[in-house]
């Protein structure tokens, strides 16, 4: 997204800020997350380490749940009749976007907020987000700035004693954002102060402790997969799965070996449970029930991700201009928008659609044109660490790309190096070794950074 030039709010010296008023998601799906993300209308001042939201009016639009909204910020003092001069051409716009039979009535009433917070919780609310869940959340906040103010380790261990019902998987994911966020801001002491928490956390709550056997088990059986190298077969994988010593290790190998586990890989396992007996045959059932829903609940991770990147795409290939909407919105593009870009090329030239061909060769100059998608670019770069400190500084220097669409574009790399060296390229070779060696730091470190 294009950067504003704006005058820091606190210190008046110019600093860069994306600006944004309409968040239209039926045109643009991931115009909410920056909404909700805190991504645009915020100022992060270099200068004066000023940080808050920006006045600016908004309005907010999807087509599918009928939401029309609108918020003034009071401290403008914009009188009614100039609102409706602000928002009215976005109106337009809005209504101009949608086809004929998406125009409908609430498009003429759009609903004013007073406050930005009450607009956030309408937001919400049509995604089933209810107050008590707005409430819960809020109360984890509460507990993580009483953790950071908190004089000594032994507070904290108060503290967390008495909230004990806090500490869930959802207050993980909160702590580890908001961690990432100080780290992104330069927030050091912040940051410095919530990895302390964060040790402290891992060791004293429950779900903490299961996080940091996760880990273990996870780099367990990264090790034991990789040592099998080029003889890993799926009779092999086998042989690791069931002789798993905890659920923490057989999720490990489903999140590593996912692609392994086919139907094939499933009726071996079954053979096995037949030919077992009394207790052994129990554990087996009872260790195919886990990965079915461990294989399943990857897929379904899988599959929203690729409606997110499939939205994404036909949101740009909707707009007349495709080579200014790719443009415009280049941050957006994933490995996953970008492979899926790919593929629609190929599936409509199969169908002969060609106004839809000629759309999609155009995004794809334009990506070749642009850069290289950014999970690609990072491997590149991480190539050239000359030992494992060196790429352990690289990917927290770049901690922010290291997430799921990441990590399948190394495994794609390393599917894709590792066919080259079996057909016998003797560079191929020598670059499986270091990008499965990038593969295994980064999955550490991925793992590590969600606690």
């Amino acid at each position: 997204m294009p950067q504003t030039q704006i005058a820091c709010p606190n210190c008046r010296q110019m600093i860069a800020a994306n600006i944004e008023q309409l968040f239209d998601v039926t045109q643009d799906p991931q115009a909410k997350q920056r909404l909700l993300g805190g991504v645009s209308n915020m100022a992060r001042c270099p200068h004066c380490g000023f940080q808050g939201r920006l006045a600016t009016p908004i309005i907010y639009h999807d087509n599918e749940k009928e939401l029309l909204l609108t918020f003034f910020p009071p401290e403008l003092g914009v009188p009614l009749n100039e609102q409706e001069k602000i928002i009215g051409p976005l109106i337009k716009k809005i209504t101009d976007d949608l086809p004929p039979e998406k125009r409908k009535g609430y498009l003429l009433s759009p609903s004013p907020n007073l406050t930005y917070e009450s607009m956030i919780k309408v937001i919400l609310g049509k995604d089933g987000v209810t107050p008590e869940m707005l409430k819960a959340q809020q109360d984890r906040v509460n507990i993580v700035e009483k953790l950071i103010q908190a004089s000594s380790e032994d507070v904290r261990s108060e503290l967390i004693k008495q909230n004990s019902a806090l500490f869930d998987e959802q207050f993980f994911a909160l702590f580890s954002r908001l961690a990432q966020g100080a780290m992104q801001s330069g927030q050091d002491t912040v940051g410095k102060q919530l990895a302390d928490v964060q040790r402290q956390l891992l060791d004293e709550t429950e779900f903490g402790r299961g996080l940091k056997e996760s880990v273990g088990e996870l780099e367990t059986a990264q090790k034991s997969l990789q040592e099998a190298g080029q003889s890993l077969t799926r009779e092999k994988l086998l042989e690791f799965v069931v002789a798993s010593p905890n659920d923490a290790r057989l999720r490990g190998y489903a999140t590593i070996a996912r692609q392994g586990m086919d139907y094939q890989f499933f009726q071996l396992l079954t053979d096995k449970i037949e030919k077992a007996t009394g207790d052994e045959k129990t554990r087996l059932e009872t260790m195919r029930e886990k990965l079915l829903d461990y294989t399943n609940e990857m897929d379904k991770q899988i599959e929203a991700r690729y409606k997110q990147a499939q939205e994404f795409v036909e949101s740009l290939l909707a707009q007349d201009d495709i080579v200014k909407a790719v443009r415009d919105n280049i941050d957006g593009f994933t490995q996953d928008s970008v492979d899926l870009v790919n593929q629609m090329l190929r599936q409509a030239s199969e169908k002969n659609d060609y106004t839809r061909m000629g759309k999609l060769q155009k995004m794809v100059e334009v990506l070749r044109e642009v850069s290289t998608p950014p999970e690609v670019a990072l491997v590149e770069q991480l190539l050239d660490a000359p030992d494992e400190a060196s790429l352990e500084q690289m990917l927290e220097a770049n901690k922010a790309m290291i997430n799921d669409q990441f990590m399948q574009a190394v495994i794609g790399l390393v599917g894709q190096v590792e066919q080259a060296a079996e057909q016998g390229n003797p560079e191929a070779k020598a670059l499986s070794e270091k990008i499965n060696a990038i593969y295994k730091t980064a999955l550490k470190f991925s793992m590590k950074q969600n606690m």
